[in-house]
């Protein structure tokens, strides 16, 4: 079937082909074809799509004419294909021949910055879907997803705001709306700083998060009570939680600069 989609097929040449079909490369031609797992191929397929990148030709299942294309491939997996070339379970030549420009998208985890964008674009589509009034997220909430490691990615990002918007009786996102193994336990003040020894930063993270959670979590009724601006709120958060899991300073400022999206209003 695999090889029916790729190349196409003529008619009677399976069980329910009652028609010619082009295949994938065929309709590709002259553009671009995005071949999603390719490490999941099976052998007998990769040597004919070998044969589509290095002859730029190929027959349509059960047919004999010869097929020329000019397609731009690009190939996606999330396996480590130089082990299964090792293992043997790919063909080293086909590995070679798409690997010649090797660009590495690097997991969630390893990319903090992208998750609030991720979260503000998952929460416009769903809530417009959905016909509910979410709005935002709230402070506390984007601190559960900040912190969480993210092992299904961006996938795992949708399907999070898409359950928590169903969950959610209000217009902002809670921490109650989240999955319990993201939800957690939220940031918390650590008592009153220490006198003397404390700086400036250490008192205002105080104020900071022992007014938000007098407030909910709400970002712009603490705002309102210790007179700065819910952008500087949203800032700090980040600054914290990116400090308590020991990122860099460069990342810190990357993230708070990158993540003023709209929380609480």
């Amino acid at each position: 079937m695999l090889e029916s989609e790729l190349f196409g097929h003529e008619r009677g040449s399976f069980t329910g082909a009652s028609r010619q079909r082009p295949g994938r490369f065929e309709q590709a031609d002259g553009g671009t074809l995005l071949l999603d797992e390719v490490g999941e191929i099976s052998p007998a397929t990769q040597v004919k799509l070998l044969r589509v990148l290095q002859e730029r030709e190929f027959e349509r299942v059960g047919g004999n004419e010869t097929i020329h294309v000019d397609v731009r491939v690009i190939a996606a997996t999330h396996r480590d294909l130089k082990q299964m070339v090792a293992q043997g379970t790919f063909r080293e030549d086909l590995f070679y021949r798409l690997n010649v420009i090797n660009l590495r998208l690097p997991p969630l985890r390893e990319r903090v910055t992208d998750i609030p964008l991720l979260v503000e674009h998952f929460l416009e589509r769903f809530a417009a879907v959905d016909g509910k009034p979410v709005q935002a997220v709230s402070s506390a909430a984007l601190e559960c997803l900040l912190r969480y490691s993210w092992p299904g990615n961006v996938r795992e990002v949708e399907n999070v705001i898409q359950g928590a918007i169903v969950l959610a009786d209000g217009d902002f996102i809670e921490p109650r709306h989240l999955p319990p193994e993201i939800a957690g336990t939220p940031l918390a003040s650590d008592g009153p700083p220490t006198v003397p020894g404390a700086s400036i930063l250490d008192f205002e993270r105080y104020a900071i998060l022992k007014t938000l959670e007098a407030t909910g979590g709400s970002t712009s009724k603490t705002a309102a009570i210790l007179g700065i601006s819910v952008r500087k709120i949203q800032y700090r958060l980040l600054q914290y939680r990116a400090a308590q899991a020991g990122n860099s300073d460069k990342l810190l400022a990357t993230t708070a600069r990158r993540a003023a999206f709209r929380l609480v209003r």
